[in-house]
């Protein structure tokens, strides 16, 4: 639809260029006279203008069936009616009956009811492709074991209870129960859950989430419409279907100008005629009425302030998918955070280390540590061998090296053998270590033993940004209740809120439990925003109010939202929601130069005061209903210096 709207405005905007130039009207207000084909420009204006009405206008004209057909009539009602209406009169003074053509106002009309459209539907482009993100998440197919041997098949085929292999790195593609093998499962993207989860035998895994280093042979428990992820899917489908309900300002505005228009328009026809005045007089007052009900700046009020809104909204990190939910952004009671990924960094990163040795500086720690780390893929080696490049540190060979089952890794480093294991490791082998290697609750602890002595410790964890806590200062201020939902353990979750000062938190909670969250909130009477950035977020977000993803997740987490953090900084929420306020406040004032001259030019076309000699022509309304959509444009135009200061004041206050 958008390529044909955009095709449809560039062709009618080339026709309309030789209806300007010819048309009487333009010609008189320019002062220039231009006649092509003597007597026969009056019938290329015709031609010209039918063109322009059936291919340009046919949208609309489309429009206006499909809206009676539901007893809904609106914006393509209001716009078919104002486009016949002007085509049928002109025509019609075309072929004798007498009065003045405005095929220009024709055209002009429907090219900007052509952009209009346009720009509304760009806007908004790619809601509908969140679907196909979470269903190209699961593979399509899957190792299927049969007699020990394996076979390539489509996942659609797999029964319950059929044996699979998931080979070391590969996306698990079905849900269900580890028969054999152990590994890291990398949950993230579904649960919330930034460190990987250590899976074995009889444990459930979800289809889509990432295999680790280990082989695994499941048994499918899960299949089709029962699938996990088909479910995030369904929910995800309900939750936009709900939403694409909303009916906007601008189409109940519409509605009334379309029942306006229609009932003074007949109205003054019947009167006229009534009273004895000809009908060519009759229709003339009709065709004013309804010229000057002409929606072209109504038309223009909301897409060109959004496409302005849109544009500064991106220069400050703000991608807008969903106008109507930006507008709606200054009714945001409360505002739900996922945690990994959106109030923290997402990743696993070394938030300290130190020696537990005389002999050893820390950096040696790191040194021994980055020796057997970089041999492993685990995701905890990814964190420690990124601290290892910042800091610039040489690393030795290791020889020999060995996974130490569900505790750690070992090598041989400088001929000393060298383990970094966990805290478990330690217990199993009865080890001391220092209170100095005690993490808080949201750091992971690693210790690096030379020998079986523990020389140094490295403690790793999910940081929270460091805009965050500014973050939520200035939602505060600004009178929102600000919650966390997230699928990470209870201790994890009471830290993060603690730290942030948070109203309160939920802890180790799936996606449909956030979703439930949101409604719940939602009947309490609370204008609920949610901000993620995984699959797990993605039913939350297209319930919510108001959906924000972080441009740092997962294109689901993004298609879903209507709103993208492009920078994944919290503070640019406070942005979003004085530019919100900025964007409907100006939207207002267009619908009031929109509309409001109506007030006294639809009576005065009508000819309530002919007998004092005032009264509106066609042409005249032609030129105020010009006058209005200019009035509507320039004022859009004040919104770039407004979001400027607004974005400037953020700021400082930051």
């Amino acid at each position: 639809m958008i390529v044909d709207f955009r095709r449809r405005f560039w062709i009618s905007l080339a026709v309309t260029v030789p209806i300007l130039v010819l048309s009487p009207m333009i010609q008189g207000l320019l002062g220039y006279d231009l006649t092509l084909f003597r007597d026969a420009d009056s019938y290329l204006l015709f031609a010209l203008s039918t063109f322009v009405y059936f291919y340009g206008g046919w949208p609309f004209l489309k429009g206006l069936v499909d809206e009676l057909k539901e007893k809904q009539p609106g914006m393509m009602t209001l716009i078919a009616v104002a486009i016949t209406v002007a085509w049928g009169y002109s025509t019609a003074t075309t072929f004798g009956v007498e009065g003045s053509t405005f095929f220009w106002e024709l055209a002009t009309l429907i090219d900007i009811m052509l952009l209009g459209h346009w720009l509304e539907m760009r806007s908004v482009a790619g809601a509908s492709r969140a679907l196909q993100q979470l269903v190209e998440m699961v593979p399509s197919e899957a190792h299927l074991l049969e007699n020990d041997e394996t076979r390539d098949v489509k996942v659609e085929d797999l029964e319950k209870d059929n044996r699979v292999l998931v080979r070391p790195g590969e996306k698990i593609p079905v849900d269900g129960v580890i028969a054999e093998g152990e590994s890291q499962v990398n949950e993230s993207l579904v649960t919330g859950e930034a460190k990987p989860v250590s899976k074995s035998r009889d444990d459930r895994v979800i289809g889509g989430t990432i295999n680790g280093n280990g082989s695994l042979t499941l048994i499918v428990k899960q299949v089709g419409e029962e699938a996990y992820l088909n479910k995030v899917i369904h929910m995800v489908r309900e939750a936009q279907q709900k939403k694409s309900k909303t009916q906007n300002l601008a189409d109940r505005i519409a509605f009334w100008l379309t029942i306006i228009a229609l009932t003074i328009g007949f109205g003054t026809l019947t009167v006229w005629l009534l009273l004895d005045r000809p009908f060519v007089f009759a229709l003339e007052r009709m065709a004013s009425v309804m010229v000057i009900t002409c929606p072209h700046a109504l038309g223009l009020a909301v897409p060109l302030v959004v496409a302005i809104s849109t544009s500064i909204s991106a220069r400050n990190g703000l991608l807008i998918r969903n106008r109507t939910a930006f507008e709606n952004s200054r009714k945001i009671t409360l505002l739900a955070f996922d945690k990994t990924g959106t109030l923290t960094l997402g990743n696993f990163g070394v938030s300290r280390y130190g020696s537990m040795v005389d002999d050893l500086d820390d950096r040696e720690v790191l040194r021994l540590a980055g020796s057997v780390e970089k041999l492993s893929e685990h995701p905890l080696a990814t964190g420690i061998m990124e601290k290892i490049r910042e800091e610039e540190i040489d690393l030795p060979e290791a020889e020999n090296f060995e996974a130490i089952t569900g505790q750690g890794i070992e090598a041989d480093v400088e001929n000393s053998r060298i383990r970094v294991v966990g805290p478990g490791f330690l217990e199993e082998n009865h080890i001391s270590f220092p209170e100095k290697a005690s993490g808080n609750e949201r750091e992971t602890i690693v210790f690096v033993l030379r020998e079986d002595t523990p020389v140094g410790f490295i403690a790793l964890a999910d940081e929270i940004r460091e805009e965050s806590g500014d973050a939520i200062r200035v939602l505060k201020e600004n009178g929102i209740k600000v919650y966390m939902m997230t699928g990470d353990n209870e201790q994890v979750a009471r830290s993060v809120s603690e730290e942030l000062h948070l109203d309160g938190y939920y802890a180790g909670i799936r996606p449909e439990e956030k979703l439930d969250k949101v409604k719940a909130f939602q009947e309490e009477g609370e204008f609920v925003a949610m901000t993620g950035d995984g699959i797990n977020d993605a039913p939350a977000l297209a319930a919510a109010d108001v959906g924000i993803a972080v441009g740092s997740g997962t294109d689901v987490a993004a298609e879903t939202a209507d709103i993208i953090l492009v920078n994944s900084n919290p503070k640019d929420i406070a942005s979003l929601i004085l530019f919100g306020k900025e964007t409907y406040k100006k939207m207002i004032q267009n619908f009031i130069w929109a509309t409001g001259y109506n007030v006294v030019a639809i009576p005065l076309a009508a000819g309530v005061l002919i007998g004092a000699g005032i009264v509106i022509s066609p042409a005249l309304g032609a030129v105020l209903m010009s006058g209005s959509t200019l009035i509507v444009a320039l004022n859009a135009q004040l919104l770039r210096r407004k979001m400027k200061v607004t974005h400037q004041e953020t700021e400082e206050g930051d």
